[in-house]
């Protein structure tokens, strides 16, 4: 990581074009719906999965989904299998931490 830190006008990808944040709405168990921001995306065995954090509430804990796909559409889905999101939640740590250390 360099400690270059001055602003360009653009992102230094080398495309032409906007970032823009891409939204989920997610309803929570209370039906309240919530702006969620995809922050992150990693695999497990095979099956990907993604963190998103609340829009609005960006200090809140980040939310783990499983990233399906059906017809060539991903959409996230719940992980409902306790053995699973034990699973998930050691790998995401592991991975946060190694993100820690460099």
């Amino acid at each position: 990581m360099s400690d270059h830190n001055h602003q360009h006008d653009d992102c230094g990808c080398g495309h032409d074009h906007e970032h823009d944040e891409e939204i989920f709405i997610v309803t929570d168990q209370d039906g309240n719906e919530h702006e969620m921001v995809m922050v992150y995306t990693f695999e497990v065995k095979d099956q990907a999965y993604a963190v998103l954090l609340d829009r609005n509430e960006p200090e809140a804990d980040g939310v783990i989904f499983r990233i399906e796909e059906e017809n060539d559409e991903a959409f996230l889905a719940t992980i409902e299998d306790e053995a699973e999101w034990d699973r998930v939640v050691k790998v995401y740590e592991e991975l946060m931490e190694q993100d820690k250390e460099q």
